[in-house]
């Protein structure tokens, strides 16, 4: 369980050991703990955003129930939906999450499902729910690819970079989870402060979806452990495709309101002209 991961260019060495504690005979993973650590931090920020967007806290409780697991099940189902060719031939393995191997595709996939789905019974905004889980989901990435770190996996090809990562004295490779942890950190900063500005329900779901599928299209073109479809990678197309469609309603939803704008003004200073009369 134990492995050595170093960054030799910059003189770090660090022996990991993945399991943090056994109890009563149970080990637990660091990375699960990890996971656990970006569910919490993202779940005490999104609650104190909640009356922003139109949601009380015991809707935000609903929504964790009922998200989380179906975002772990979903994540761990694409997953292994990629790689039945190796889990057919070992199907005790397809519910050892804490080995590692969730895709945080088919965690959003099932998010969203469950989102709309609370939202149409509780008559709530689904915008709104999803732009809170926007937020959530940067804190929850960018904290929860440490356990990458920690699995020694998720890492990019051979790079002769000051940063390169060495795993176990292999040569260094690209610390793609790290890139991801930044990426993601980014994302959350800027939506946190532009979030006061918002223009539109949805807005910031789709600014994460543009912003996530950019820095991911580039990030996943340097892993070596991507899923395929064929000869493509699965993770690359879709956050390309995600990121252009994001982008494209984001413009036609800023055009439609800078035409509403300009419709409405002068009829605005008509209004005006004539309370001051």
């Amino acid at each position: 369980m134990e492995h050595t991961i170093s960054f030799p260019a910059l003189g770090l060495n660090l022996d990991i050991n993945r399991v943090a504690v056994n109890l009563f005979g149970k080990d637990i993973y660091w990375y699960g703990i990890i996971i656990c650590l970006g569910f919490v931090l993202a779940a005490l920020y999104v609650n104190r955003r909640t009356q922003e967007f139109g949601v009380t806290s015991d809707n935000l409780m609903d929504c964790l129930i009922i998200c989380v697991p179906v975002g772990i099940i979903s994540a761990r189902i694409y997953y292994v939906a990629f790689e039945w060719g190796y889990y057919s031939q070992h199907p005790d393995e397809i519910i050892a999450i804490w080995k590692g191997g969730i895709a945080i595709y088919g965690a959003v996939i099932g998010v969203v499902i469950a989102l709309a789905v609370y939202s149409r019974m509780k008559k709530l905004s689904f915008a709104s729910l999803c732009d809170l889980a926007a937020f959530g989901l940067l804190i929850g990435q960018c904290i929860g690819r440490w356990g990458n770190f920690v699995n020694g996996e998720a890492h990019g090809g051979a790079t002769s970079l000051p940063w390169g990562m060495s795993i176990d004295g292999a040569s260094p490779v690209h610390p793609t989870f790290l890139y991801e942890s930044l990426w993601n950190l980014v994302g959350f900063i800027a939506l946190h402060f532009y979030s006061k500005k918002r223009k539109f329900g949805g807005e910031m779901a789709l600014l994460y979806v543009a912003w996530y599928g950019l820095g991911r299209a580039w990030i996943e073109g340097l892993r070596t452990d991507s899923l395929y479809l064929g000869p493509v990678r699965v993770s690359q197309l879709l956050a390309g495709i995600s990121c252009i469609a994001a982008i494209v309603v984001l413009v036609r939803q800023y055009n439609r309101i800078k035409v509403e704008k300009a419709f409405y003004a002068p009829e605005q200073d008509k209004a005006d002209e004539k309370k001051g009369e």
